[in-house]
């Protein structure tokens, strides 16, 4: 088949495209300049230039590419502050609210007949009832207020995608990435943070992770290329686990002593609201669906292992 990736040269992209050239896809890398033309060519991959955000410049990319399915793998996501959460999520929100209508409207018009979208599942979901969530489940309803851009944004994007009674829409939900590239890579600024005990377990630690390694993710998204049928998968590993206690396992991990405790009013002055939700609220992510579906399976199916090579 013929397949776009927009966002091609991200975390994602860098996993992804490399795999849909290698089973034999003709691939389109969406990029937004020379350095991205370059690696998208390494790959085995066509490079179409645009601006995700010049609804123009996109039009003609996919008219360009004529595919017959779209991947969304657009974000902006570099350091997160947690004290400042809506602003360090701000472009990606508008990636996945405007950034992604004007793929939709592009592919609409290109009559593509598959469309797949990024969208979270490690911190999006509502934090009442059990610990781990499935498709069904809501999002969050009552986000705190420095999350509430970033999940209305993600709202957004599913709606549309699943929507689009044109296309066949499909929405993965990636769990928190880590492997190269991502904010866990090794010797990346979270993983030095934890080696050096500057990352501390707030309140209970009773938050609940569910991660993914970033090529497990890329995998999942070829097999939605392949196999998906409309609807919203959870792309995640079979462990979810509390901070209180993944956090001292990736500590020991690094060689580094058990991270330190602190109450959650001491959180919320170090890390904010958004940062002690992180910490202390979060619910995980099945990924049956995943697995019966599109018939993967995480070749990392814990983080505790993962970790420890990626």
């Amino acid at each position: 088949m013929k397949v776009l990736v927009a966002g091609a040269t991200g975390a994602m992209g860098t996993e992804l495209v490399p795999r849909l050239v290698e089973v034999g896809h003709e691939v389109f890398a969406m990029v937004r300049g020379e350095a991205g033309k370059a690696k998208a060519a390494q790959w085995g991959a066509v490079p179409v230039v645009a601006d995700a955000l010049d609804r123009a410049q996109v039009e003609a990319a996919v008219r360009q590419a004529a595919p017959d399915v779209v991947i969304n793998q657009l974000t902006a996501i570099g350091h997160i502050d947690t004290r400042h959460f809506e602003r360090s999520f701000a472009p990606t929100d508008r990636l996945r609210t405007e950034g992604n209508d004007n793929l939709l409207a592009a592919a609409r018009a290109a009559g593509v007949r598959r469309f797949i979208a990024q969208s979270n599942g490690a911190f999006t979901y509502e934090r009442t009832g059990g610990p781990v969530k499935t498709e069904s489940d809501p999002l969050d309803r009552a986000p705190v207020a420095p999350m509430a851009s970033m999940i209305a944004a993600v709202r957004h994007l599913e709606k549309a995608v699943l929507d689009a009674t044109w296309t066949e829409g499909i929405v993965l939900r990636y769990g928190a990435f880590y492997g190269p590239g991502t904010s866990m890579a090794p010797g990346s600024e979270q993983l030095e943070m934890i080696r050096k005990r500057r990352f501390p377990v707030v309140g209970d630690g009773g938050g609940v992770w569910s991660f993914v390694h970033v090529a497990d993710a890329a995998e999942a998204t070829v097999a939605a290329v392949e196999k998906g049928g409309r609807g919203v998968y959870n792309i995640v590993d079979d462990d979810p686990a509390p901070v209180a206690e993944w956090l001292p396992e990736l500590a020991a991990m690094l060689g580094a002593r058990k991270p330190m405790r602190v109450p959650r009013f001491v959180g919320r002055l170090a890390a904010g609201e958004a940062g002690v939700v992180l910490m202390t609220e979060l619910r995980g992510a099945s990924n049956a669906k995943a697995k019966r579906v599109l018939g993967w399976k995480p070749a990392h199916p814990s983080w505790r292992e993962g970790l420890k090579v990626a």
